[in-house]
């Protein structure tokens, strides 16, 4: 299987053809309390594979950031989610 995607820390699916349809980009969502695209994707990727970062916060909390970082579904389309969400603020 080949991976597609970016490993520079930011989560590839911002700018993939499936973003929208996607049920990993979907529960990457849910963890983050994110308002969904979509309330039921149909898109099964093909092993997405999601960090997991667990960071310190100020006053001893403790913050987990998920992000696709690879997926062998990844389709290219810059500017994908930002077009389905014109005037939000990216996610990151």
């Amino acid at each position: 299987m080949e991976f597609r995607g970016c490993l520079a820390g930011m989560c590839i699916c911002v700018d993939c053809r499936w973003v929208d349809r996607c049920q990993a980009y979907h529960a990457v969502e849910r963890q983050h309390g994110a308002e969904h695209l979509n309330s039921r994707p149909d898109f099964q990727p093909s092993e997405p594979r999601i960090h997991v970062q667990v960071m310190d916060l100020p006053g001893g909390a403790a913050g987990v950031e998920w992000d696709v970082r690879a997926c062998g579904s990844f389709l290219a389309e810059p500017g994908r989610w930002q077009r389905l969400r014109p005037g939000a603020a990216l996610p990151s």
